[in-house]
């Protein structure tokens, strides 16, 4: 579980969550991996910070976002991650920026477990839409009006790995 402290009235709260642990102590599936949430708006005013740890191949579907960048940290097994026309192999240690407005897509392509850090900056709905979409347990659908609703574009298919 998370902690937090104060330090003193005027001293913003410290908090620390344990690995594999969610800021919430809530479970949030996506079918082939979960997510945890790490450092939310609460907590920064700014950033979105969720660790998704996959037991299977795949990701999500290509996508945008019109206001958000998004940093990914590959910790532990191997992705395929493709922003604009570039294609990348990313390892454990490896990191890559895809900018906002800038298309991306990206899979677990690894045989065992795989963690992926993901920072959105600033974090605009993010948090909600990964609250909308665990509720089932599966991958984002690839439903437009629901993207759009919080700040992203569907533009095509995930990976096929």
């Amino acid at each position: 579980m998370s902690a937090s402290v104060q330090a003193g009235p005027d001293e913003p709260e410290v908090r620390l969550v344990r690995a594999g642990e969610d800021r919430f102590g809530e479970v949030r599936g996506l079918g082939i991996s979960a997510i945890d949430f790490k450092v939310t708006p609460q907590d920064s005013g700014a950033v979105l910070i969720i660790e998704n740890t996959f037991r299977a191949k795949g990701g999500p579907a290509r996508h945008l976002h019109y206001d958000q960048d998004e940093w990914f940290y590959a910790a532990e097994g191997e992705f395929v991650v493709e922003v604009g026309a570039q294609r990348f192999s990313l390892k454990a240690g490896d990191s890559l920026l895809a900018p906002r407005k800038i298309p991306h897509v990206w899979a677990y392509v690894g045989e065992t477990r795989g963690r992926m850090v993901i920072v959105f900056t600033p974090a605009g709905q993010m948090e909600a839409f990964f609250r909308e979409v665990t509720k089932a347990n599966a991958m984002p659908p690839q439903d437009p009006a629901l993207w759009r609703a919080h700040g992203m574009e569907l533009v095509g298919p995930p990976l096929k790995v």
